[in-house]
């Protein structure tokens, strides 16, 4: 993050090439020579990593319960945001809350943070979104970053995830994370041999579509939406990450 945010970071040789609106005069004259500041992203954020597990998460997509692709990505973020100098928690929820873990940061607190993502055990009831984001935002007295780590069937059943996303995103910065199902975009490519492959795809596109006006909802509220195939998601999540950081957004 160096050479970028409000943070003063050291001071430099003043080369060609650089913005001469870094030049720090005072210094310079007392060099004798021509300086420049560095700088740097602002460290210390609060980033909580908000872990639905409810029994939606338990789908298997590439050979995993969708659960624990996102417990992958989230632990991939955490150990991003602490070697960033952030510091990171994480909160579980499903029906009701299950987990909060204060945000902390060095090498100790991603250790507390791996075991208890390996202690979540599969939840079979359906998420309470309202309960969770409302119980969440309650916990957090500064602004943060929250990354919130879900999923949704259809425009239906993402209404009260929306309505309670946006109410947290007044007060803190939100990235909502979803897992792209690839079978919906294979049904939807195969050649149809009979009508029942002509149904399952005519399905497969409404509930593609379905999950378009979603994300693009929340992207329109201001949240930061990744959603990609289970091998793209966490490359994706910490660019994402590391974008909101360069922009100081927290």
């Amino acid at each position: 993050m160096r050479g970028e945010g409000s943070e003063f970071h050291q001071l430099r040789d003043f080369v060609s090439g650089m913005d001469s609106r870094t030049i720090d005069y005072k210094r310079s004259a007392r060099h004798g020579a021509l300086v420049a500041r560095e700088m740097r992203a602002e460290k210390n954020h609060n980033v909580v990593l908000a872990l639905d597990n409810g029994h939606l998460m338990r789908e298997e997509i590439a050979g995993l319960p969708k659960i624990d692709h996102m417990i992958n990505s989230a632990l991939a973020l955490g150990w991003a945001g602490i070697q960033g100098g952030d510091l990171v928690g994480l909160y579980a929820f499903d029906a009701r809350p299950r987990l909060y873990l204060p945000p902390r940061g060095g090498r100790p607190a991603f250790a507390q943070l791996r075991s208890k993502a390996a202690d979540l055990s599969y939840r079979a009831i359906e998420t309470n979104h309202t309960l969770a984001m409302t119980h969440l935002g309650q916990k957090l007295s500064r602004r943060c970053l929250v990354v919130v780590f879900s999923d949704f069937v259809d425009t239906t059943t993402a209404e009260l995830l929306v309505e309670n996303v946006e109410v947290l995103n007044r007060h803190h910065v939100v990235a909502f994370v979803s897992i792209r199902d690839p079978l919906l975009q294979a049904y939807q490519r195969r050649a149809a041999g009979d009508l029942g492959e002509v149904a399952a795809a005519v399905a497969a596109a409404g509930l593609d579509r379905e999950r378009r006006l979603v994300l693009d909802r929340l992207a329109r509220l201001g949240v930061f939406v990744v959603d990609a195939e289970p091998g793209g998601i966490t490359a994706r999540l910490v660019s994402t990450y590391l974008n909101i950081k360069a922009r100081e957004l927290i």
